[in-house]
C-alpha cells in the first residue's frame, strides 16, 4: 500500500477546502469501501481528509414533512429511525438487505452512495478495467457476466451499482446536498448517478473536492405502502442480481401512483420511468403489472451468462407489486 498523509477535517468548509488543495487527495468516511481499495490497489491517494467526524450524523425532520439524513449517519441507525420505518419502509428494509450487520453499523449514508461496484474484474487489479484504468479495456465483456448489466451498459463497461440503499432513495426521489468551494447545491439523485458511456471511471457527476453532506427525502404520504425485495445467491452479505424498490398509491382498485426503482441490472440504480407510467390509471391487477415490467424491460440486452436477469426483473418487480396490492 502506498503511504499517504491524513488530516482530521473539524468542520465541512475546512474538509472540502483540504481535499481541494490537494489533487492527489480523497474523503475518507467509514472507509468501509475505501480502505478495501486501498488494500486491493485500486487506488492510491497521496492523502486522505477524514470526514468521519464531522457534525452530519443527524435524521430531522423538514418544514415540507420531509426528512433530511446527514451523510454520516449510519446504515444501522437510518434503517431503525421511527421516521424511516413508518413512513419510508422500502428505504428501511433495503438497507437491511445490505451487507452485514457490522457494516451497517459502521457504513455511513455518504459513504453507501459512492461505494463502487463489486464487478471481479474491477476489484482485480492484475487485469484490464476501463473504470479502473480508463482506455485498458473491459474484461467482463466476453468474459464472467453473469452478475453485469442488462441496462443502460456501453462497449467500454457493463458493471452494476452494487448499492440497495441507493435503489430505495431513487425511487424516492430523494436529492442529495453537496457542499463544494462555490457553495452548496443540490442534485436528483436520478442525475446524480452516470451512465458508463465512453468514460466509465466516473460513476457520479461530483467534482473533486464535492463533499456530500445530507440527502433529503420529499413527503410523499402514500411511501408508507412500499418494500425493498432483492434476490441474491446467499441470503445475507451478498449483492443484488435484482432488486426492486416500489411504492404504490391504489385507490379502488386503481393504481393513482407508483413509484419503482431496479438494483442489480445496469450501473446505477435504474428508475422505471417506463413502468409507472404505464401503471398509472390502470386497473391493480397481476396482468397489468406483467405489463408494466415488460415496458420497462424492452431495452434490456442481456450478454452470455445473465439472459435470466429480464425474466427474474419482471417476476421480481410483478411479486412486489402484488405484495403491496394487497397490503392495502
Amino acid at each position: 500500500m502506498r503511504e499517504f498523509a491524513y488530516e482530521r477535517a473539524t468542520d465541512a468548509g475546512g474538509a472540502v477546502a483540504a481535499v481541494l488543495a490537494d489533487p492527489d487527495a480523497v474523503f475518507l468516511g467509514a472507509g468501509t469501501n475505501l480502505v478495501d481499495h486501498l488494500k486491493l490497489g485500486i487506488i492510491a491517494p497521496g492523502k486522505l481528509v477524514d470526514v468521519s467526524g464531522l457534525p452530519l450524523d443527524q435524521v430531522t425532520q423538514l418544514p415540507d414533512g420531509g426528512v433530511r439524513i446527514g451523510s454520516a449517519v449510519r446504515n444501522a441507525d437510518l434503517a431503525a429511525h421511527p421516521a424511516i420505518r413508518a413512513r419510508y419502509p422500502m428505504l428501511s428494509a433495503a438497507l437491511l438487505a445490505g451487507a452485514s450487520a457490522q457494516l451497517r453499523n459502521l457504513a455511513t449514508t455518504g459513504g453507501n452512495l459512492l461505494q463502487r461496484t463489486r464487478c471481479p474484474y474491477f476489484q482485480d487489479s492484475t487485469v484490464p478495467c476501463n473504470k479502473r484504468e480508463p482506455g485498458s479495456g473491459c474484461s467482463a465483456i466476453g468474459g464472467f457476466d453473469r452478475d453485469h448489466a442488462i441496462l443502460g451498459a456501453s462497449d467500454r463497461c457493463i458493471a452494476t451499482h452494487p448499492s440497495d440503499m441507493a435503489v430505495a432513495m431513487t425511487g424516492l426521489d430523494a436529492v442529495v446536498r453537496v457542499l463544494s468551494a462555490v457553495g452548496e447545491r443540490q442534485i436528483p439523485l436520478v442525475d446524480f448517478y452516470r451512465l458508463p458511456g465512453d468514460t466509465p471511471d466516473r460513476d457520479t457527476v461530483l467534482d473533486h473536492g464535492d463533499l456530500i453532506t445530507a440527502v433529503d427525502l420529499p413527503a410523499l404520504e402514500w411511501a408508507s405502502t412500499s418494500t425493498y425485495r432483492k434476490v441474491r445467491d446467499r441470503a445475507s452479505f451478498a449483492f443484488a442480481l435484482v432488486s426492486v424498490a416500489a411504492a404504490v398509491d391504489i385507490a379502488d382498485g386503481v393504481v393513482r401512483d407508483a413509484r419503482i426503482a431496479f438494483g442489480g441490472v445496469a450501473a446505477k440504480p435504474w428508475r422505471a420511468f417506463a413502468a409507472e407510467a404505464h401503471l398509472r390509471g390502470r386497473a391493480a391487477t397481476e396482468e397489468n403489472f406483467a405489463a408494466a415490467a415488460d415496458t420497462e424491460l424492452a431495452d434490456a440486452r442481456p450478454r452470455r451468462q445473465n439472459g435470466f436477469k429480464i425474466p427474474l426483473a419482471r417476476n421480481v418487480l410483478v411479486a412486489t407489486l402484488r405484495e403491496l396490492s394487497e397490503a392495502r
